[in-house]
Parts: structure tokens; C-alpha cells; sequence
């Protein structure tokens, strides 16, 4: 009679034959090991060690239960599995699963990294007016996480707009405004106390078909004009350069006003004085500068009080000069913001000095203060299109700048550019931890939505054209659809 071994015997074992008499099965021992031998007494043929090695002519059987039990602290691996995936045991032994609770992730704790700000030439003037900067505040956009980043430029497209519903729209003009709200803030903090609204603030405001009065929102842009108006901010607006009232299409003229409407009505229920001004360009010449001056003058004339109230015109650097422009500016009382850049690109024949006496005079009689813009090109700029481009910063003031001047600084490092001049000028006092230091490497290309790969083709087109301008600045330019375009790439 056999007696059937059963388990895990070394691997070199073969089955083994025994006989009942034979064998004696001792108390079983267990190694700590994942694999346990049997000892026994007396088998047919024993290793060196004293454990069986079987023969061929064994059949393997099941061993008595305790026999066959696993080591201890395997049942212990098992258990601390079985808790670790929220397996319990119940009173009779048997598992059941529990629903694992899901850890919660840590957030990454956002490292600021360490700015190393260069030294700035020191440099004086006797000017102590305000400094400006438009639509964007890069260190208050940049911030990490990006749920926290601030800017009032949420925008959207119309397929959108179909898709979402008017609210949806409407919802993101709300968002602009708080943050708005928190702009004001930081500028005040930092010293800087004039700042140009994004005409993003509310997408589609104008439109012919989507467009939407602002009421909605009254009550939180109250807040943000009061704000303001406590810390005694300047805040004015920019209305893209396809707002062209002297057009001769009248469709383009009715978008123009309808443009200009949106930004009257956003001032007004922001409760803005009459130092909240909305500056244009005069557009194009289509061919016939004097008889486009004459529609611009006819468009002018006929405009609602609270929109010719907050006109304001600016020298361009394609098509009207300070020149141009100053006769019709004196003629019907509207004020003429002077652009350095744009006087250099596309000069009068009237010095800059006498120009801004003669626009002063108009801001004085009209009990607005004044303002100019200042940009430089970028470095090695060469042809009239990189000219045009803004610099990241402005290195100089100009020198015709009178001392109670707000100046907006159209540069493309935003409100970097004006702490910069602060600092070369000792104007206001500056937060180190605002600081970002300046590209070591400025290139003469742009680098903001106009030089998107969408925009690529119309820019190669409008190259040639601007070619053509160059030599003949009295050259016809075709009109663009209305567009948020309010310069917040500067």
C-alpha cells in the first residue's frame, strides 16, 4: 500500500514510493520561505539533507489539511494585500470588498522662480505726469496655475456664440470685469494710475446681429469705475483701426458708430469723467485724401453727444499725419492725441513742439486732460512694416514732452515697459517683486496676434500695400470689417 505524498518538495525531488509501515510523519515544519519541505522518517530513498526524494512510481495525492496550510507569514503578505486594496474579513472568515476610497492628489506647490533684474541707466527729466500702459498686465496674465491668471480679454468666436447661447458671451464680459476690478488694484499698489480698457471687455458687444446693451453688468462696472475714480485712475479706450468713420460705405460707417456706441456706453456706466476719452485713427485715404477728410468731418458732426463727447483723434503713421489732422481737430473742437512714433515714421511739416501746443489748446478749451502715445521700433528694424512693430520697452522720454502729460506707453512688455521708466527716471517708487527682467534677445519681429499664421497671408498682402504707402502716403487702402483690434499687442 502507497501512501500518497503530496506539496512542494524540492525541485530536484522525483515522486516517491513508500510503504505504510515505513513511514512516520513527523510534526510538519514550515520555512519562512514561500516553498516548505515535508521531513519523514523512513521513505524509500533519502537525501543527503533528510528530505524525501521521490521516485517515478509515486502518485501524488492531496496531504492532510494542516499538512497543507501556507507558512504564517505568507497569510500575513496576504492580509496586508487584502487591506491595502479594501478587502475585509467578516466574522465567518469569508473576504468581502469595500469601496477604496480614492486618495486625494496634492496640488503642486508653484515654485516662483528668482528673477535677476539688470541695473537701468539712470536718467533725468523734469516731467512728473502719468504714466500708462494698455489692455494687458503680463505679470497678473502669466500667473500659475492658470486658473489664477487675471486679464480682461476673454473673448470668444460666433460659432461660439451660436453654439453657447448669448449668456455664455455675456458671462465672459462679467469675468472680464472682475478682473478688472483686481488690475486696478495691482496698477494703484505699483504706482501706475492710467491704464487703457481692453475693447474685449465685452465680445460681440457691437455686433450687427449678436450685439448686446451692457446693463447686465451695471452694477459690477460701477464697482470698477469707482474704484478707479477713489484712487483717481485714468482709464480710456482704443477702438480698432478698421473703426474708420470716414469710409465711404456706409455699412462700414454704421459699424464704426456702433463700435464707438459699445465703449461710450461701457464708460459711461463705469461712471468715467470726461478724461475717459476714445481714441481713432482717421483710416484710410481710398484715393482721395481731401474728400476722405470730408466724410470723417460729415461722420463726426453727426454722432450722438455721448460719442463725439469722448472722441478723440490720433496721428497715424500710413495715411494722416499730426498735419492732416489738426485743422479739422481745431475746426470741430475734437481733441488730437500727438504719437510720437507715428510723427517719426510719417512726419508733418510742423515741429512736434508747435503741434502739441496746438493740440493742448484744444484739450484745454474742452476741460480734458491731455495725453500722448510713445513707442520706439524695434531694434534693426529696416523696412516700413518692421518700423511700425513696437519694442518691448521704451529707452527714452521724449524731449517735447510737457510735465503735466499722461503718456501711454504702447510697448509690448506692458507694464514692465513703465516700471522700466520709472526706474531710469526715478518717477515712482517701484515693488522689486514686480520686476521682470527684458528679453536679452529682441528681434524685429512681432510676436502677438498679428503675427499668427491665420494673419500671415493678409499680412503679405498688405506688405506690398504698405511698400506703396511708403512712396506714396496719399495711397488708397481698402477697408477691413469691424474687429477688436485695440492696439493690446502694443
Amino acid at each position: 500500500m502507497s501512501l500518497l505524498s503530496r506539496g512542494p518538495v524540492r525541485r530536484s525531488a522525483r515522486l516517491m514510493t513508500v510503504s505504510t509501515m515505513d513511514v512516520c510523519i513527523t510534526e510538519p515544519q514550515f520555512d519562512t520561505t514561500p516553498t516548505f519541505k515535508r521531513r519523514i522518517s523512513s521513505v524509500e530513498k533519502v537525501g543527503p539533507d533528510g528530505y524525501a526524494i521521490a521516485t517515478s512510481e509515486a502518485i501524488i495525492a492531496p496531504a492532510p489539511e494542516e499538512v497543507c496550510s501556507p507558512p504564517v507569514a505568507k497569510r500575513q503578505k496576504r492580509a496586508a494585500k487584502a487591506e491595502e486594496k479594501g478587502m475585509a474579513k467578516d466574522p465567518d472568515g469569508l473576504e468581502h470588498t469595500e469601496t477604496p476610497t480614492k486618495p486625494k492628489r496634492r496640488k503642486k506647490e508653484i515654485v516662483e522662480p528668482v528673477y535677476i533684474i539688470p541695473e537701468v541707466e539712470k536718467k533725468t527729466t523734469t516731467y512728473r505726469g502719468r504714466l500708462g500702459y494698455a489692455c494687458l498686465n503680463t505679470v497678473m496674465r502669466n500667473k500659475k496655475p492658470a486658473s489664477e491668471s487675471v486679464f480682461c480679454s476673454r473673448t470668444c468666436r460666433i460659432d461660439s456664440v451660436k453654439k453657447n447661447g448669448i449668456d455664455f458671451v455675456k458671462d465672459l464680459g462679467r469675468k472680464n470685469v472682475q478682473d478688472l476690478l483686481t488690475l486696478i488694484q495691482w496698477n494703484e499698489d505699483n504706482h501706475i494710475r492710467f491704464f487703457r480698457l481692453s475693447s474685449e471687455m465685452f465680445p460681440f458687444a457691437s455686433h450687427e446681429k449678436y450685439g448686446y446693451s451692457l446693463d447686465y453688468c451695471s452694477d459690477l462696472l460701477a464697482q470698477a469705475g469707482a474704484l478707479a475714480n477713489k484712487y483717481k485712475h485714468r482709464l480710456t479706450t482704443h477702438p480698432g483701426q478698421y473703426t474708420q468713420l470716414g469710409s465711404p460705405k456706409p455699412n462700414v460707417v454704421e459699424s464704426s458708430i456702433r463700435e464707438l456706441a459699445y465703449h461710450a456706453e461701457m464708460l459711461d456706466l463705469m461712471g468715467v469723467g470726461p478724461d475717459g476719452v476714445m481714441i481713432i485713427h482717421g483710416g484710410g485715404v481710398y484715393g482721395d485724401k481731401p474728400t476722405t477728410l470730408k466724410r470723417l468731418k460729415e461722420s463726426i458732426r453727426n454722432l450722438p453727444p455721448n460719442i463725439f463727447n469722448r472722441l478723440v483723434l490720433e496721428n497715424d503713421e500710413m495715411c494722416f499725419n499730426a498735419e492732416d489732422l489738426l485743422p479739422l481737430c481745431e475746426e470741430l473742437n475734437v481733441p488730437l492725441v500727438f504719437d510720437y512714433h507715428h510723427d517719426n515714421l510719417f512726419p508733418s511739416s510742423i515741429p512736434p513742439k508747435e503741434i502739441i501746443q496746438r493740440a493742448n489748446a484744444i484739450w484745454k478749451k474742452r476741460g480734458i486732460r491731455p495725453k500722448q502715445h510713445l513707442s520706439e521700433q524695434r531694434p534693426g528694424a529696416v523696412t516700413i512694416l518692421e518700423r511700425r512693430a513696437h519694442s518691448d520697452r521704451c529707452e527714452n522720454l521724449p524731449p517735447d514732452l510737457p510735465d503735466d502729460m499722461d503718456l501711454m506707453i504702447e510697448a509690448k512688455d506692458k507694464e514692465q515697459a513703465v516700471l522700466h521708466l520709472h526706474r531710469m527716471y526715478g518717477l515712482q517708487p517701484v515693488i522689486q517683486a514686480s520686476l521682470r527682467p527684458p528679453n536679452k534677445n529682441p528681434t524685429k519681429q512681432t510676436q502677438g496676434r498679428k503675427s499668427n499664421k491665420r494673419a500671415k497671408a493678409a499680412k503679405n498682402s498688405l506688405d506690398k500695400q504698405l511698400e506703396e504707402a511708403d512712396e506714396n502716403p496719399a495711397g488708397d487702402f481698402e477697408e477691413e470689417p469691424i474687429v477688436h483690434g485695440d492696439e493690446e499687442d502694443a
